[in-house]
């Protein structure tokens, strides 16, 4: 079987953003069970020089929006940053699920070695493969925000393992 680009990028996509919104479930139940305010968990930040917990799941589907678009050479939706509250996240989660599922999977699997420009910060610009660019840049971004997300919650106390980390993996056991 040859190498997909599209079977490499949007389960992975999707299985973590699933995956982050069942972990932000818990975290809701977590804050209602102890009464703190939602808020305190989501302007959590792992070092103060880091995103929130709130920025985290903005940038993590920022990045696989933007990220999964520039593979199949269209324009993605743009999304305010106005999220304050669980549900909100939820609901730009579930959102940015929805999109990957309308992208063209023939177009993102010619992407492989075609040229992909992307930002870098806000004076710089990248560039490689779409192959170099998927494996090297995108998915590995994508993952860093959701682990941050994660260990933010699990610094707050929210239980958490990492079978809620991972996920639905598509595992059958023999």
């Amino acid at each position: 079987m040859s190498f997909s680009m599209c079977r490499a990028s949007l389960p992975a996509l999707e299985m973590g953003l699933n995956a982050l919104s069942k972990v932000l479930d818990k975290a809701e139940t977590f804050a209602a069970s102890k009464k703190i305010d939602p808020s305190v968990l989501l302007n959590t930040r792992l070092a103060p020089d880091m995103f929130s917990l709130v920025q985290q799941v903005q940038v993590a589907t920022d990045l696989a929006k933007n990220g999964a678009a520039r593979l199949a050479g269209v324009e993605p939706p743009r999304y305010e940053d106005t999220e304050t509250t669980i549900p909100q996240l939820k609901a730009r989660i579930a959102k940015t699920v929805a999109y990957l599922k309308t992208l063209d999977q023939k177009q993102i699997d010619a992407a492989v070695d075609r040229e992909i420009v992307f930002p870098l910060g806000p004076a710089n610009k990248g560039q490689m493969t779409g192959g170099d660019y998927l494996n090297h840049f995108l998915l590995p971004n994508v993952y860093f925000h959701l682990t941050v997300a994660y260990a933010i919650l699990r610094h707050c106390g929210v239980e958490l393992g990492k079978p809620d980390f991972l996920g639905e993996i598509p595992l059958k056991l023999v």
